[in-house]
């Protein structure tokens, strides 16, 4: 049997449990996810009936595209998910994880729009778009 897995935001006016074991993480280096988290964004989808959110009152969303869009806390900020309302999966941000995740990066995604201060090194595959 797999563990709760616990996280929150910085103030902890949001946290989560996620019931199961996540599936691994990517690294989304895309204008956008850069924009909001100050480099690139690493997170794991997590299905929606795995997700529970208290204090939902407090993340605030922005409607990034018309498809998806970005929940972060309304107090202190931090950035917490990643939603395409349409799909049976919600993203959430890896460092936002209090308990250990048991799983590791698996690949960058979006490098075509990655910053020009840094290199990605560590050899995962990475795809210039999704």
């Amino acid at each position: 049997m797999s563990e709760l897995m616990r996280g929150a935001c910085i103030c902890r006016r949001v946290s989560f449990t996620i019931a199961g074991d996540l599936a691994a993480p990517d690294a989304c280096h895309c204008v956008q996810c850069r924009k909001q988290s100050g480099h690139y964004f690493a997170s794991t989808n997590v299905s929606r009936t795995a997700l529970v959110v208290s204090g939902a009152e407090n993340v605030s969303w922005y409607q990034s595209s018309p498809n998806i869009r970005r929940g972060f806390c309304s107090t202190c900020g931090s950035f917490l998910f990643w939603d395409p309302p349409a799909r049976d999966w919600i993203a959430v941000a890896m460092g936002a994880f209090e308990t250990p995740t048991a799983t590791h990066l698996a690949k960058h995604i979006f490098v075509a729009e990655k910053g020009d201060y840094y290199e990605i090194v560590d050899g995962l595959p990475q795809s210039p778009n999704h």
